[in-house]
């Protein structure tokens, strides 16, 4: 190995923006029993298909409906 290494003509990592992100979500049980059974039909994780869901709401720029009952 070298001692020192030059730099000066990098690149900046092209990926390095689609890193994702651990966070911590309350998500009710009903909706992660569907996501699971959905995923589960469609060979891939769970986790991954609720992304892949949000993520296309993203791109489309989707908004929510909400609907409050009493």
């Amino acid at each position: 190995m070298r001692e020192e290494y030059d730099f000066s003509k990098s690149i900046q990592n092209p990926y390095a923006k689609k890193v994702k992100k651990q966070i911590s979500l309350n998500v009710d049980v009903d909706t992660i029993d569907y996501f699971k059974e959905l995923a589960a039909k469609m060979g891939l994780p769970y986790q991954t298909l609720i992304n892949s869901f949000l993520t296309d709401c993203a791109k489309r720029h989707i908004e929510p409906e909400l609907k409050w009952t009493s």
